[in-house]
């Protein structure tokens, strides 16, 4: 139950009172063990009220905790005298506090050393740190074709059976015996701990977001915080207890071996990593940066250097190029103590993931921020699509490693190797016939499998035998190696790649782990039809076989039952009951909290209008079936003229699709018999800007439009509803003092895979009614209306992603035009963000309010307010 007694959060700064409702609700929710899904609209401070709540949470519970311990031990001394017990309790207690202090000195002295040294190289006396090992130099390779030979394989059973000394993990068990000797966590193991080298695993935060980037910016509110010891009790005057902080990362972000890094791909640089560990590998190819047998103080002062200040994903790898020790392996002693982590979707999300870093969220509390794409997240990552070229590349990679390798395989090899090249070959040959049927399908798993008889290959011993004989490392080291090679004799003829011989297709881009890629494609056909299904399509006329995960809630489910509370949390977070129907179905109502905060700007700086009509009367619904009308496309380009006139500074327009866009400005710049085209009315009203789906256009755009604003022109941006610039970029101030919407951006209903999306969520809602006392046409109109509601949230929840772009602080004001008469109805209206709807004008039709001169007249208003 909520505590009535004011608590103090610890805030940097005094918070608003938006703040301490959201601390308070996050505060209960861990303490109660919930899942709670809080919105906090950006610029209202949400991460240091996430920061301040929960550590303070932390604080407290672990101050409860030692208590709890001491108590616990006096019970357990019944028998004697209250004068020896209190004595006991205080000797208990002094171990205790001595522990932390000890710890707390030794980061403390690693605090002022780091100070000093940066002093020193702002003053020019150091010029960088002296490493302590070599090896950071990219070193010519040796390699015998003979290594990327199959090891004998000859297991056919079910279970499968291991190499001696060498692991699923691809450690060797040298390798893993260290890890273990130098307290370091397993991929997949439970955790033995060096008792001398080990500290405590302390209760802690695990903080998610979908990027580094945001996760960094995180990281930099952290600095700002100071919280009291989690001492109880006048110990607490001795001791000062900073932040233990650790950033999580994958090789791609830690690694420092140039040998590994130099590679492009993740899984490349993944594979490499486990083959310069694995039994057997000579010692001047293994990576020089694991910790050796001698190296347990290295790995322990890095443990404490990550401990002692807190750092980003980039701050590890420089330590550990300081250090001369791998960051990826050593950040897992830092796990323990550590009493915040910090770590991105997929590192979390993924169970192998977290398996392969030793993480373990039982009875911690998991923070997912940014949390409004979390079903798409976790959709996504357990997704999967293959396309026609992969298929047949990797059939094609397989044909060239056969030539090599053919007469010197053995075993059961041979046959499993040509059993994938089959299995390969008929999915090519049945996607391309599918191609021929239509542009997109459903693909049923046994018409998949019926292809050219890949029916009678059995695809769990397939896929058994794919992930212990480590085909797939083998098969791009091979040819990786291929084309080093070539590359080299080029070298030696004097000749260039484009004067030498035509490039092998098969072999030209080694980095790409073809055969990696596909694994998971073919462990999907093997997953029960309810989770997901497999479908087909054209991408750029490039066709693919793709399989889409339908049940989120399945694989998050394991997460949420093992932490001891998880919190989503996001600015726009709005609808909500999407999460609690199709992520969290099965957990009881008083164990979901939900909390959506109003913003700390003040009422009159926001103007929301559903706008209904244009300036000649048009009424404006953005359908399927309407939104070509050239008519109304021409008064929509009117609208936005007027607007334009009322509106100051930049104004932002976001369009349905990137063809849309392209539609609607073809039709603009039509010239009409008599005077200017609207495209050029348009850019006599503002300066125009249009959104480009090519990646490297977005920074260049957004710096030309904020010189147009800043130079008095003003600007029009025309923007996509999930382009690049709804997500992530922040039109503040009078980057965005009108943010218009143009119709509702649903998704193809007519598409294959969100037929089966809806079909998903009808089967369930019907399934959820079994029980229930209903008629069969009750239980089939719920279900429809469950399937209806789903559809809506998709697009409501893009909507209020795009419109969430304005409003950034307290100072800040701006418009919200909702170009369609749909944004009147309530059913629509009451799935926007509550801040949104407290500045929303509500429109009687029936009374004629819906006419576009009340607009006009309100936006004048508005903003004439703000001068």
């Amino acid at each position: 139950m909520a505590d009535e007694t004011p608590r103090d959060f610890h805030h940097p700064y005094t918070p608003y009172d938006i703040q301490l409702q959201f601390m308070n609700a996050l505060y209960n929710a861990i303490e109660d063990g919930c899942v709670g899904i809080f919105e906090s609209p950006t610029g209202t401070g949400k991460s240091l009220s996430l920061i301040c709540g929960s550590l303070t949470w932390l604080r407290d519970h672990k101050n409860k905790d030692i208590l709890e311990q001491l108590e616990m031990e006096d019970d357990a001394d019944n028998d004697e005298p209250a004068w020896v017990k209190e004595h006991a309790k205080k000797e208990r207690k002094e171990k205790l506090l001595r522990d932390k202090l000890d710890l707390e000195e030794r980061l403390k002295a690693i605090r002022l050393k780091e100070a000093k040294e940066k002093e020193i190289y702002e003053r020019g006396g150091l010029r960088g740190f002296k490493k302590m090992r070599k090896g950071l130099e990219v070193e010519k390779e040796e390699e015998n074709e003979d290594e990327f030979l199959l090891d004998d394989y000859e297991s056919d059973d079910e279970t499968g059976s291991k190499k001696k000394g060498y692991d699923d993990d691809g450690l060797s068990k040298e390798t893993r015996d260290l890890m273990i000797k130098l307290g370091m966590s397993l991929p997949g193991a439970a955790l033995k701990p060096n008792a001398e080298l080990e500290l405590p695993d302390e209760t802690k935060i695990f903080f998610c977001s979908r990027t580094h980037s945001q996760l960094t910016q995180f990281v930099n509110e952290l600095r700002r915080v100071n919280l009291p010891a989690s001492m109880p009790g006048d110990s607490v005057e001795q001791l000062s207890e900073q932040i233990k902080h650790l950033s999580l990362g994958s090789r791609k972000n830690l690694c420092i071996n140039p040998k590994v890094t130099k590679l492009q791909s993740v899984t490349a640089m993944n594979e490499r990593c486990l083959d310069m560990q694995k039994s057997g590998t000579s010692e001047e190819k293994r990576c020089s940066f694991l910790p050796k047998k001698e190296d347990q103080a290295l790995v322990t002062s890095f443990r404490d250097h990550a401990l002692a200040t807190i750092r980003d994903i980039e701050d590890l790898s420089n330590l550990g190029k300081k250090l001369g020790t791998c960051p990826y392996y050593a950040t897992r002693s830092a796990i323990r103590p550590s009493e915040i982590v910090t770590l991105p979707y997929p590192l979390l999300l993924q169970k192998s993931a977290r398996e392969a870093l030793g993480i373990s969220l039982k009875g911690h509390v998991l923070v997912i921020d940014e949390a409004h794409n979390l079903i798409d997240a976790i959709s996504s990552i357990h997704s999967i699509q293959v396309s026609l070229p992969e298929l047949q590349l990797c059939k094609a990679q397989l044909d060239v490693y056969l030539g090599k390798f053919r007469n010197r395989l053995k075993g059961s090899n041979k046959v499993y190797v040509m059993q994938l090249e089959r299995l390969l070959d008929g999915l090519a040959t049945h996607l391309e016939g599918l191609g021929k049927k239509g542009k997109e399908g459903e693909v049923q798993p046994h018409e998949l499998l019926a292809a050219k008889g890949i029916d009678q290959i059995n695809i769990f011993k397939l896929q058994k035998y794919l992930i212990e004989s480590k085909l797939a490392r083998k098969l791009e080291g091979y040819l990786t190696h291929t084309e080093q090679k070539k590359a080299e004799q080029q070298k030696r003829l004097g000749k260039t790649p484009d004067e030498g011989e035509t490039r092998d297709s098969v072999t030209s881009i080694p980095t790409v782990p073809v055969l990696t890629h596909l694994q998971g494609f073919l462990m999907s056909l093997t997953n029960p039809s309810s989770e997901g299904k497999i479908f087909y399509g054209r991408d750029s006329k490039v066709l693919y076989f793709k399989y889409m995960l339908l049940d989120p809630a399945f694989h998050f489910r394991d997460i949420v039952e093992e932490a001891r509370a998880v919190v989503l949390a996001g600015g726009t977070m709005q609808p909500m009951n999407d999460f609690i129907s199709h992520l969290f179905p099965y957990l009881p109502e008083d164990k979901i909290r939900t909390l959506s905060c109003g913003h700390v700007i003040p009422k009159e700086n926001l103007l929301a209008w559903p706008m209904v009509k244009g300036p000649t009367g048009m009424e404006f619904e953005f359908t399927y079936e309407k939104r070509a009308n050239p008519n109304m496309i021409d008064e929509l380009g009117r609208a936005i003229i007027n607007a334009c006139q009322t509106i100051p500074h930049g104004v932002v327009c976001f369009f349905p699709s990137y063809a849309y866009l392209s539609f609607v400005i073809m039709q603009w710049q039509k010239t009409p018999a008599t005077g200017s085209s609207i495209w050029e009315r348009l850019g006599q009203k503002k300066q125009i800007f249009q959104e480009s789906s090519e990646k490297s256009s977005v920074e260049e755009t957004l710096t030309e439009y904020g010189q147009a604003i800043d130079t008095g022109k003003g600007g029009l941006l025309l923007s996509v509803v999930g382009g690049k610039m709804s997500e992530g970029i922040n039109f503040n101030d009078n980057l965005g003092r009108g943010v218009i919407m143009i119709g509702l951006p649903f998704p193809n209903a007519q598409g294959a895979e969100w037929q089966a999306k809806l079909r998903h969520v009808e089967k369930d809602a019907y399934n959820c009614l079994a029980d229930s006392s209903k008629t069969e046409t009750e239980k089939l109109a719920e279900a429809k209306a469950a399937g209806k509601d789903y559809y809506e949230n998709a697009c409501m929840r893009a909507v209020n992603q795009s419109i969430g772009r304005a409003i950034r602080h307290r100072e800040d004001y701006a418009t919200i035009v909702l170009i369609d008469k749909r944004y009147t109805s309530k059913r629509i209206q009451d799935k926007l963000p509550g801040w949104i709807k407290t500045g929303l004008v509500h429109i009687d039709l029936a009374k004629g309010e819906d006419r576009f001169a009340n607009f006009m007249r309100s936006s004048g208003a508005f903003f004439r307010g703000k001068k």
